[in-house]
């Protein structure tokens, strides 16, 4: 038998480094030069920050753009982490999915101001003196507005595996580990991916609160496009928004091109179910590392470490059906659990009550109730609205694979627009026509978070498989019927998981929107959100704690009431598979 010819036996030499090895190496190298030149400065004195105050200088805006793309880069890392344990956790264990899945409604609900609130002191303590405190403190509230998105998305997605495929995983012995990365993971990563690239948007958002952080006589301004915008809305500088626009606008393409649009295309080989004749997702950026033969080589020692986790795992036992289930063991289980957490919880509220009793009055907690009231009115109308006219949209979107990778870039861009951007304009309008403020500034709340909604609905199409839309295609099946038979049942899972983050995140936004300044000029619409943002501004922590209680409370009875049943109303009656 004869081995391989060598290389000079076609004739011809073959090259050890081939073209895509080269532009495998400038990527991986640009890459650690830019996290290099962003994180230079963390272990400076926090006094260097005061020497060198963010200027308007365009010329700084590429520096101020690593900076805030690092930040974003690690709160990504770290929820990615959050949603891999604690949706898991949640989707895994009904015990515990009883209690994580109202914590998370709860965390979802408060406000990125009052995470700072409540965190900055104790970040900053972790490196006295040092921009690395800070630095800590900003990548957290940026965590505070990716992570649940991603954490409700993966936790829907688990929720809804095919039985089928559970029972192949069951068939082959599957151990927990090798199950969670060999079928959990794939299912879920296709809808993760959209709901990434949602989270990533969400954190431009709140970039500025993020970065020019002031908590009462705590005032810390870290270098990144987030105080850019902070300084040029102070001081009315159009020119500086607009640079600002333009450089959010090539940062967001550089991660669609480097990061999304990769993973989009990897992800797509995990799709329940492909669709024969249309073209898969493509990224020259994937294709350049998979044809590399240096990132395969340097990749090949991690990858067999990584299959070794999957035989250092014990398989599961066969499963003997016991002659006595033990349904009373259960029972005191889940008293045990249950009263535990019960406990925590009143002692918590106990501390609250305690807290809020020093310098808060009755009066204070109807006032908080009935602007609550206000700003729950303006959720309600703004997300009944964004689906009336992201629904079709999203359907649309996501049945045309091509429109998709266009409109990708688009719609990230446009959820990452913040807020903040339009106050020129919404000021400026409304003092010229005497607008009121109550009901013209509450676009500005659905503005970052009705995307949630057309992402989540995007994904949901796009899972439609091809032969529930060939028999409707054979039956003639048109108009309403088509809407009312495949495609709302088909998405709406993923909807009411889009409309869940979008109503929390309007709650979030409300203290960006109900108040808005434009220079000198400031407008306040009457709601829970500009209550938050006053107190923090007076450094009240006493209203601080107030508002952001009431506002958890009202999202928490909300989500309870209305927005739970609905989930389960949809994960029971339209579930794949």
């Amino acid at each position: 038998m004869t081995g391989p010819l060598p290389p000079s036996a076609s004739g011809k030499t073959r090259r050890f480094l081939s073209v895509w090895d080269l532009i495998a190496v400038l990527l991986v190298l640009g890459a650690l030069v830019v996290l290099a030149q962003a994180s230079r400065g963390l272990v400076l004195p926090l006094q260097d920050l005061a020497q060198r105050p963010v200027t308007l200088d365009p010329a700084n805006l590429p520096g101020y753009a690593a900076r805030t793309s690092l930040r974003m880069l690690a709160a990504m890392g770290l929820s990615l982490l959050f949603t891999f344990t604690y949706a898991t956790w949640a989707a895994k264990s009904r015990r515990a999915g009883a209690i994580l899945i109202p914590l998370l409604d709860i965390l979802q609900s408060v406000p990125i101001l009052g995470f700072i609130s409540v965190t900055v002191v104790f970040f900053m303590s972790l490196a006295p003196g040092r921009v690395l405190g800070a630095e800590f403190a900003a990548v957290f509230a940026i965590f505070t507005s990716q992570a649940w998105n991603m954490a409700f998305s993966f936790y829907q997605s688990l929720r809804t595996v095919p039985e089928e495929l559970s029972e192949a995983s069951r068939s082959f012995r599957l151990g927990p580990w090798m199950r969670f990365w060999r079928l959990d993971v794939p299912f879920a990563m296709p809808s993760l991916v959209w709901n990434m690239m949602m989270s990533m948007s969400g954190g431009w958002f709140f970039v500025v609160a993020s970065e020019a952080i002031s908590v009462g006589n705590t005032t810390v301004t870290l270098p990144g496009i987030g105080s850019y915008i902070a300084l040029a809305i102070e001081q009315r500088d159009l020119g500086a928004v607009g640079w600002a626009i333009g450089v959010m606008l090539v940062v967001i393409l550089i991660y669609d091109q480097l990061l999304f649009r990769p993973l989009v295309a990897w992800a797509d080989r995990f799709r329940f179910e492909q669709e024969t004749g249309v073209a898969p997702p493509r990224s020259w950026v994937l294709m350049t590392l998979r044809r590399s033969r240096l990132v395969a080589m340097a990749t090949a020692p991690f990858g067999a470490a990584w299959r070794w986790t999957y035989r250092g795992v014990p398989k599961p036992a066969r499963q003997v059906v016991a002659p006595v289930s033990p349904k009373r063991a259960a029972l005191w289980l889940d008293r045990i659990w249950f009263g535990t957490v019960a406990g925590i919880a009143l002692f918590a509220l106990w501390h609250i009550v305690r807290f809020l009793s020093a310098g808060v009055t009755l009066s204070d907690a109807g006032t908080a109730v009935l602007l609550g009231c206000a700003t729950m009115i303006r959720v309600f109308v703004l997300i009944a609205i964004a689906s009336v006219i992201w629904i079709p949209v999203g359907v649309w979107i996501g049945l045309r694979p091509g429109v998709a990778r266009i409109a990708q870039p688009v719609i990230q861009f446009m959820a990452a627009f913040p807020a903040n951007l339009f106050f020129p304009v919404a000021v400026s309008a409304i003092v010229a026509f005497r607008l009121d403020p109550d009901i013209w500034l509450s676009p500005l709340m659905i503005l970052g978070t009705q995307w949630y909604i057309l992402f989540n609905v995007v994904a949901g199409a796009s899972t439609i498989p091809s032969e529930l839309r060939d028999i409707g295609t054979s039956l003639r099946i048109r108009g309403w019927l088509w809407w009312r038979r495949i495609a709302l049942p088909a998405v709406f899972p993923f909807y009411v998981t889009g409309a869940i983050t979008a109503s929390g995140g309007s709650w979030n936004a409300s203290i960006v929107a109900e108040v808005v300044s434009w220079g000198p000029d400031r407008l306040e619409a009457r709601g829970l959100g500009a209550y938050i943002a006053n107190a923090t501004a007076a450094g009240d922590f006493h209203r601080i704690v107030l508002g952001i209680a009431v506002m958890s409370a009202f999202v928490v009875v909300i989500n309870r009431a209305f927005w739970r049943p609905l989930y389960n109303y949809a994960e029971r009656k339209f579930r794949l598979g």
